[in-house]
C-alpha cells in the first residue's frame, strides 16, 4: 500500500503537531505506519498569523517559532526513537492549521491527527479545530486517533462502512490495504435504516444487500486473498452501528460523501459522527477524482 507521487518520489506520512497534539498514540501511529509503508515521516506545525504591535511583533513571533521547533523536537524524538533509521523531517508553517495541512495532504499518502474531542460549537469556534476540515478537505485519507489507546480484539480487525457509493469503494480499498499491513481480518458492514413507513420484505432486502455488500469487496480482496473478509448487514443508524463495530477495532475506515459549503457538510454526517463516537482511530477517505472525459 505504498504511495507514490507522480513524480515517482514516495508520498509522507503527514502528522499534525501542536503543543497540545498530537498525544503519543497519534505520534506512535504515524510513525508505525510511515516504517511500515516504508514511507518517510513528516511533522507539520502550523502557527496562526496573529496582529502583534509592531514594538514587540519581531520579539513574539521569534517566540513562537522557538516553541514550535521545541514541540516537534519532541515528537520527532519519539517517532526516531520508535523507529531507529526512520526518515523524519519537519516544518512550520506560518498560517492556520488546516490550511497548512490541506496544503500538505496533496503531497501526502496519509495525514495523521490527534484529537482534543471538541463539542461540535468548539469546532465551529476554535482555530485549533483541525479534525473535522482536514479530514473534509484533505487531498489523501485522513486519520484521526484518540487518546488513551483502546482495547483491541485478538484476531485484530479493521471495519469498514460499505454503502455501495463511490466513496465507500475507495474505503474498502484502503481498508483492505489496512488490514493486510496488520495481518488482520476486515469486517465490511452494511447499515440499513429501515423505513418507517412502506412495506419491504425484510428477508429478500437483507439478501439483496448482503449480495451487494460480497460485489463490493471482490475486487479489492483479489488483490489481497489472505485477508478474511467478514460480511455484516445490520439494522439501525449508520453511525451508531459503525460505532459499536469500532469498539475493538484497529481503525474504522468510511469514505467521504457530503456536499455543500461547511466542512461538516462536505465532510458527511458518518465520517462526522464518527469522529465523535467511534471507539477507535477513524480514517476518512475521499473519493478520487473522476479521471473520465
Amino acid at each position: 500500500m505504498t504511495a507514490a507521487s507522480s513524480d515517482g518520489r514516495d508520498r509522507p506520512v503527514v502528522l499534525g503537531v501542536d503543543a497540545a497534539a498530537p498525544g503519543p498514540m497519534a505520534t506512535v501511529w504515524a510513525a508505525d505506519e510511515a516504517a511500515r509503508r516504508g514511507l518517510p515521516l513528516l511533522l507539520v506545525h502550523a502557527v496562526p498569523p496573529q496582529d502583534f504591535h509592531a514594538l514587540d511583533e519581531d520579539r513574539r513571533r521569534a517566540r513562537r517559532r522557538e516553541q514550535a521547533y521545541e514541540t516537534l523536537d519532541r515528537a520527532a524524538a519519539a517517532a526516531r526513537e520508535r523507529h531507529p533509521g526512520l526518515d523524519v523531517s519537519t516544518v512550520v508553517a506560518e498560517e492556520v492549521p488546516t490550511v497548512a495541512l490541506c496544503r500538505e495532504s496533496a503531497r501526502a499518502g496519509l495525514v495523521v491527527l490527534g484529537t482534543r474531542r471538541l463539542s461540535r460549537m468548539e469546532e465551529v469556534l476554535s482555530t485549533f479545530s483541525v479534525t473535522v476540515p482536514v479530514s473534509a478537505q484533505a487531498h489523501c485519507p485522513v486519520v484521526v486517533v484518540r487518546e488513551p489507546e483502546h482495547v483491541t480484539q485478538d484476531p485484530p480487525y479493521v471495519v469498514v462502512g460499505v454503502d455501495g457509493s463511490a466513496s465507500s469503494a475507495a474505503a474498502v480499498d484502503v481498508a483492505i490495504g489496512l488490514a493486510a499491513e496488520r495481518h488482520a481480518d476486515l469486517r465490511a458492514v452494511q447499515v440499513w435504516h429501515r423505513p418507517a413507513i412502506g412495506r419491504v420484505d425484510p428477508q429478500s432486502t437483507e439478501q439483496e444487500l448482503r449480495r451487494l455488500l460480497v460485489e463490493a469487496t471482490a475486487g479489492p480482496r483479489g488483490l489481497h486473498p489472505e485477508v478474511h473478509v467478514a460480511h455484516e448487514v445490520v439494522h439501525g443508524h449508520p453511525v451508531e452501528e459503525l460505532a459499536k463495530a469500532s469498539e475493538h477495532a484497529l481503525a474504522v475506515v468510511v469514505g467521504r460523501r457530503g456536499d455543500g459549503g461547511f466542512t461538516g457538510m462536505r465532510l458527511g454526517s458518518v465520517p462526522h459522527g464518527l469522529l465523535h463516537r467511534a471507539h477507535c482511530p477513524v480514517v476518512t477517505v475521499p473519493t478520487p477524482p473522476d479521471d473520465g472525459p
